[in-house]
């Protein structure tokens, strides 16, 4: 654990404000949720919510059956980070932090398709050193909240991506949305 020097008093109806600068740092936002941990020390824990994060064995075994399918690598994301990855370029994007770009995207539910541009795709990671030649992503829609996305990546520039990977990715993306409601 990392001690950031900063110390704050519980106020009369036991509130802690967490620092505009560690949230900003940990990309939490107004409105997001935080689960509370106790250890056996007696430290609290805050680590920010995930629903995905529940579902990522399943999501797992989800992104490795529509890489299977598609023939092409898949991301299954939280508004944070990719929950689970498949195909060939599964190790690069497998537990990283989600590009700024990728998350407006989901806050603004908005679907994409780019079917051999590498300059129109977006990244998917904030680490990513090559990006996709194509492209499709659809965001996770739960009970009226963006809460993640599914997205096919080629970097084949022999192959495109069309409507078939875009409807696969919507559907993909409404099917694990109404798992998340359940």
């Amino acid at each position: 654990m990392k001690a950031t020097g900063i110390v704050r008093r519980i106020d009369d109806l036991g509130r802690v404000v967490i620092p505009k600068e560690i949230r900003r740092t940990l990309r939490i936002k107004e409105g997001d949720p935080l689960e509370i941990f106790t250890d056996r020390e007696g430290e609290i824990i805050l680590k920010k919510y995930s629903p995905i994060g529940e579902l990522s064995a399943f999501a797992r075994e989800y992104a490795e059956a529509l890489a299977a399918t598609s023939g092409h690598s898949v991301c299954i994301t939280d508004r944070d980070q990719v929950v689970a990855a498949a195909g060939n370029n599964r190790k690069e994007y497998a537990g990283k932090a989600i590009s700024r770009q990728l998350e407006n995207l989901i806050q603004n539910r908005e679907q994409l398709l780019v079917s051999q541009n590498r300059q129109n795709c977006i990244a998917v990671t904030v680490e990513e050193n090559e990006g996709a030649t194509s492209e499709a992503i659809s965001p996770i829609l739960s009970e009226g909240d963006a809460i993640g996305a599914v997205i096919l990546l080629n970097k084949d520039t022999r192959s495109r991506m069309g409507e078939a990977e875009k409807t696969l990715t919507r559907c993909a993306a409404g099917f694990l949305g109404r798992q998340m409601e359940q």
